[in-house]
């Protein structure tokens, strides 16, 4: 049986701590970023002068977004660099040199910008042509986008950062218990997958991804070879009690609702920003700043609510895979396994979780995987 070292739970209590002011210092930079392009007058300066070169709202829009968004990385580089790549050096949770960590920074801008510019184009379209209901528009609209990227991701954008290959005959007894599991779950995959985490973390981990005809298993490289089977077997039963319970669509039921009361309310303010600012519509680019502005406000508000049904669904699963395999020395063996692996703090304070965490604290899993009684 795998027990907690004290020695790991003291540095996870400080890792997590930094982490937790490095989140903190990140948001408030970019808040007070965001208000100074505003009352500053930046932002409408930076429109007026782009017109000078294009009246195109199609241009305007990621020419805005460029200066503002590139400004923006550029003066946070540092803190960036600071909290992806010393810090978990520090730790001893990354793998990576400096020169795989920039190639990732290079990869996430390559493919996070002609997303965002997209989702950026059709939003600011609907904002100056549906009138009022505009965010009733954008909301349809990431929804439609969520449930594509879903089945897209795992087979254009995951394989962009990591290779994926079959387990092969080498782990064929593993793989026949996960299809097993997931046959037993009434989940179709695509296949057991495994992919090379270890280039990048220490950390483990393992994942159902996809959606329909692209959903499959995946499995760090780094669970495999440091998890017992039976332990792996746990970890992929909590997964699949995801999808046993519906989680999927509850989350995208929820996130829908949240997106729509969080566009309204952005609505709201930037009606309020036209005349204390002087933009020129719900539409005009330079409102841009404080659109980010209120929707990173309402996403500080829900998150504790966001979290909690996140925890609630996180404890469903749990259960599910501590009922179909039985194996409960297993699990709290695989739980106490990560905490020491991937520095994960077992007993935070009551304020952290309730703030901060999406998933029930391991110390709490471990237990009530110790204390489960399946009768």
């Amino acid at each position: 049986m795998t027990t907690l070292d004290p020695e790991k739970q003291k540095q996870a209590k400080l890792y997590a701590r930094i982490r937790r002011r490095l989140w903190l210092a990140e948001t408030a930079f970019s808040a007070v970023y965001a208000l100074g392009w505003l009352f500053l007058g930046w932002a409408i300066s930076l429109r007026a002068w782009l017109t000078t070169f294009t009246t195109n709202e199609w241009l305007l829009v990621p020419a805005f977004v460029a200066v503002f968004g590139g400004t923006y990385f550029l003066v946070n580089a540092p803190l960036s660099y600071y909290s992806g790549f010393i810090l978990p050096h520090r730790f001893g949770q990354s793998n990576q040199t400096l020169r795989d960590w920039f190639i990732d920074q290079v990869k996430g801008l390559a493919v996070g910008t002609p997303i965002s510019l997209v989702l950026l184009e059709l939003l600011y379209f609907a904002l100056r042509v549906t009138g009022e209901l505009w965010w009733l528009w954008a909301a349809g609209g990431m929804l439609v986008f969520s449930v594509l990227l879903s089945n897209l991701a795992p087979i254009l954008i995951m394989p962009l950062f990591n290779k994926y290959v079959p387990l092969g005959d080498e782990h064929k007894e593993l793989e026949d218990r996960l299809l097993a599991l997931a046959k037993q779950a009434n989940t179709k995959v695509r296949g057991v997958f495994k992919f090379d985490m270890s280039k990048r973390t220490k950390s483990a981990n393992a994942a159902l991804t996809g959606v329909g005809n692209t959903r499959r298993i995946v499995l760090g490289d780094t669970l495999i070879d440091e998890f017992s089977p039976d332990e792996i077997e746990t970890v992929l039963a909590h997964e699949l009690g995801h999808h046993v319970n519906r989680d999927i669509p509850l989350s995208i039921v929820f996130s829908t609702i949240s997106t729509t009361v969080g566009l309204y309310i952005a609505s709201l303010g930037l009606n309020w920003a036209i005349g204390y600012f002087g933009f020129t519509s719900p539409g005009d680019v330079a409102a841009f700043p404080a659109l980010g502005i209120i929707l990173g406000v309402f996403g500080l508000v829900s998150m504790p609510f966001e979290n909690g049904l996140s925890r609630w669904r996180e404890r469903k699963a749990d259960e599910y895979a501590l009922q179909v395999t039985g194996k409960r020395e297993a699990f709290a063996s695989a739980f106490t396994r990560l905490a020491n692996q991937n520095l994960g703090e077992v007993d935070p304070e009551k304020w952290v979780v309730l703030l901060f965490y999406s998933h029930p604290p391991l110390g709490e899993r471990i237990a009530k995987a110790q204390d489960w009684n399946s009768g």
